[in-house]
């Protein structure tokens, strides 16, 4: 299994088995047992590769201290082979819950000193949660057996581990944090956000050879791990990155450790802080010496998701260094409180980013005076509001400030990304075009209309320091109007044919040739089939032959790209190489939306990474390699995991069916189609009976179809009229065809199967090459191919609207209304009934203007 399929196992089976514990709850235990197999499978990789064989591991004991001491100065701690997580796997119906207690124990007892900040306590709440697991011994030690057993075949010892391992830890979160309702806000931000932080705040860092990075509200450490992989792109090596986070609630303190010494961060790249952001601010140093060891924290970058609009007490904060210069936030809001903590942690060169409600913008009061100061002091650098529903848990609309110490410029950028998303479930996420569009706008400081304003200082000053958003940018639609001379008399205004001036501008004498002009300012269709005027016109032909030219080399790129170089291709940067070769492409291109091309590659580029993973740690081997088809059925009343044939580990069979094996997939196709021709000429020879024939026994109520076994012994007896029995005879026959059918389809399809799985460990380096080309690159330049066709359809869709609105004038539809009401009066005057019926029949037809 890929990661992500491994990741979706293991949610589904963690989802039924938590049962009634909440989600919130259930998350540190998972995530706790994942996290001790990774400690543990980390020594014994460790051990392993300072010459341990299996067969030594029994001796890692407490006792032998020399062995305690070499490991724990190694990798930080130290656990004995009884406390592995493999040993209790080994363990198989011996082991018990017991075993956990006394593992977790003895972790606490053997952490390296020196490491104490990174591993101390961080099983706390998996330790303390254990009796939750069931009610007697028996019930814990068979849910945790059910726990381990689940997340056994995560893999840690290749070359991708972080990223796989990162991967469903992420995924789970994700996951548990859709299940968890309001308390999602305490330990998740949306992946999706996270990344348009991370794409804004590495920009800004992209030329510096060592950072340290801060998040004081980190959750699960999840936006602080995206900052560090993003900004790694443009650095190197990702060991020169720190890692500051700052959490209040200890379980949710015990997840960032957790989640950034599994992405493989050095222990020494990371410090964190269990303790109240608002109330112990970080001049951090050793409690046992403070004035020796006092070091205040300023760093490269700042990014937060603190909780929104907390209750916080401001008293005696007058003089913190924090709010000094700025002012103090009100007691029920702490929003600025944490955005001012951020903002004093900056170096004078750093960057910080932070998500807040959308009220900051605008509440007055204290909250005014410290906008009114961000401003004035210039250090509000952009505003970008997201849209509504992104978050788990709650609803209300957010933006993410950014802010800097220092800026050679006074302008504020204004974003209203507010109507770039697609529905997930009950939520709204972001979009990879979406992100991308920001990111662009954000990095270049870009006007873009409907989207992005940059905005200045005194036209802020002038509307009193207020930041909402719509006072800068109108995203609004423009609201349906109706032009009246168009209305009564017909045509097409000018007026709303030039709303699509860009069409026209691109297609200069198309308009010329669609429309006479009626007066100076209305218009008439002048040709008979819309859309095969506007695909025939020189215009629109010459458009999509420069969209084809300027991507005549695209295919060939993609091939050099991925194919030439896919085992030694830096994976994380590739997607941003070929959207910059789609956007060089489209710089001459009217009216296709690159960012529409953006997404059209996302979603393939998706798909292709999973691939390039897979091959860069297994090797071109795994394209050659089929995988057991595992799935879940009901077995003896209990869900159990069984094989159903085969799938490729990275080429589809159906891929290899119809690039290889074209003839037998043929010949099971045809098969299978007349199968499905049988059924519908049953139902033909069914309608041929009669109502009373039907209510035979040869023929299924319920289900409106013959009975085979019926359809037999009617034939047998004989009994029913000659067209009847002709109609059963062609049904009998019918039957048996596909009786046959079916097991030929079957033993076709199985021979099949095993022929494609015999294909795949059969091929040769050149067969796999082409099959991964055809996976890879014929569906992706295929999409980016569709774009100018799309862009010539939603074009003709607008023409076709606009010509409709006017079609029918308001005479026109009087006239209807009249020829109705006429033709009612008419059908009236022909009921008849008592006489009361007759006077109310008549005074309907006054109403309706006849006699």
């Amino acid at each position: 299994m890929n990661k992500q399929q491994l990741a979706s196992k293991i949610w589904e089976s963690a989802n039924k088995m938590r049962s009634k514990i909440e989600a919130n709850e259930y998350k540190d235990y998972i995530l706790g047992f994942i996290f001790y197999k990774f400690l543990s499978d980390k020594e014994v990789k460790y051990l392993k590769n300072n010459e341990w064989r299996d067969e030594d591991l029994p001796d890692l004991t407490e006792e032998d201290e020399e062995t305690v001491e070499s490991i724990q100065k190694n990798i930080g701690y130290f656990i004995s082979y009884d406390n592995l997580f493999s040993t209790w796997i080994k363990k198989g119906s011996d082991f018990s819950a017991d075993d956990v207690t006394v593992a977790l124990a003895a972790f606490s007892r053997l952490i390296n000193t020196l490491h104490k900040k990174v591993f101390d306590g961080v099983f706390t709440t998996l330790a303390t949660g254990l009796s939750k697991l069931g009610d007697t011994s028996g019930a814990r030690t068979k849910a945790i057996r059910d726990l381990i057993y689940l997340i056994k075949d995560i893999p840690m010892d290749g070359k991708q581990d972080y990223d796989v391992l990162g991967f469903i830890y992420e995924y789970l979160i994700s996951n548990f944090a859709a299940n968890a309702g309001k308390k999602a806000g305490e330990f998740y931000t949306p992946h999706e956000v996270s990344l348009l932080i991370s794409e804004i705040v590495a920009n800004h860092l992209k030329d510096r050879e060592k950072i340290k990075i801060y998040d004081p509200t980190s959750g699960s450490g999840s936006l602080l791990i995206n900052i560090g992989k993003c900004v790694a792109r443009f650095m190197g090596n990702d060991n020169n990155i720190k890692y500051y986070a700052q959490e209040l609630k200890e379980n949710t303190y015990n997840l960032t450790r957790m989640n950034l010494v599994m992405r493989g961060i050095l222990p020494d790249n990371i410090v964190t802080r269990n303790g109240d952001t608002l109330e112990e601010d970080w001049p951090y140093f050793n409690e046992n010496d403070p004035i020796n060891t006092y070091d205040p924290l300023y760093v490269d970058a700042v990014v937060s998701n603190p909780p929104y609009s907390l209750a916080w007490n401001p008293s005696d904060k007058e003089t913190d260094p924090r709010y000094a210069r700025f002012g103090l936030a009100p007691k029920g809001k702490a929003d600025y409180a944490f955005l001012l903590h951020d903002l004093f942690h900056l170096k004078s060169d750093g960057v910080m980013a932070i998500v807040l409600p959308h009220g900051v913008l605008f509440r007055g009061g204290e909250e005014g005076t410290i906008r009114k100061n961000l401003i004035e002091q210039n250090h509000i650098d952009a505003i970008i509001g997201l849209p509504a529903n992104i978050f788990f848990g709650t609803g209300i609309p957010t933006i993410i400030m950014v802010l800097k110490q220092k800026r050679p410029n006074t302008d504020v950028l204004i974003v209203d990304a507010s109507k770039g998303f697609e529905k997930v479930g009950k939520n709204n996420v972001l979009r990879a075009c979406d992100i991308k569009k920001i990111v662009d706008v954000v990095t270049t400081r870009s006007t873009v209309e409907k989207f992005s304003r940059v905005v200045t200082r005194d036209e802020i000053r002038a509307n009193e320091y207020n930041l909402n958003i719509p006072r800068y940018v109108d995203s609004s639609e423009k609201a349906e109007s109706w032009d009246i001379y168009a209305s009564m008399f017909g045509g097409i205004p000018e007026s709303e044919l030039q709303e699509l001036h860009e069409y026209w501008d691109a297609f200069p004498t198309l308009k010329a040739s669609l429309f006479i002009s009626e007066n100076a300012a209305y218009y008439r269709l002048n040709v008979s089939d819309l859309k095969t005027a506007i695909y025939a016109h020189p215009d629109v032909v010459a458009f999509l032959d420069q969209y084809a030219a300027s991507f005549d080399s695209f295919e060939a790129f993609l091939n050099t790209e991925l194919l030439d170089g896919m085992e030694t291709r830096n994976i994380s940067k590739e997607e941003s190489v070929l959207s910059n070769f789609i956007f060089t492409c489209l710089n001459d291109v009217p009216l296709v939306d690159k960012y529409s091309a953006y997404q059209l590659l996302d979603m393939d580029w998706k798909k292709i990474a999973v691939d390039l993973e897979i091959i860069q740690t297994e090797g071109f081997a795994a394209t050659k390699q089929v995988d057991p088809n595992m799935v879940i059925k009901k077995k003896e009343g209990k869900d159990q995991e069984i094989q159903d044939g085969w799938v490729g580990h990275v080429i589809p069979f159906s891929l290899v069916q119809k690039a290889m094996l074209a003839k037998e997939l043929t010949n099971l196709q045809e098969k299978e189609a007349r199968l499905g021709e049988i059924t519908n000429e049953l139902e033909s020879l069914l309608d041929e009976l009669g109502e009373d024939e039907k209510e035979k026994d040869f023929v299924n109520d319920a289900k409106d179809a013959f009975v085979a076994a019926e359809v037999k012994k009617a034939l047998k007896a004989k009994d029913a009229e000659p067209e009847t029995l002709a109609i059963l005879k062609k049904a009998d026959e019918m039957f048996t065809e596909e009786k046959t059918l079916k097991k030929q389809v079957k033993d076709d399809s199985n021979k099949l199967h095993l022929l494609t799985k015999k294909t795949i460990e059969g091929l040769s380096d050149e067969d796999a090459l082409s099959l991964i080309q055809k996976k890879w690159i014929v569906p992706l330049v295929k999409n980016i191919s569709s774009l100018p066709d799309a862009v010539i359809s939603g074009f003709t869709a607008k023409l076709e609207a606009l010509c409709r609105k006017y079609e029918t004038t308001f005479a026109e539809v009087e006239q209807q209304i009249v020829e109705t009401q006429h033709t009612l009066v008419e059908l009236l005057g022909e009921l008849t009934g008592n006489e009361y019926d007759m006077k109310g029949i008549a005074e309907l037809k006054s109403l309706l203007g006849g006699e």
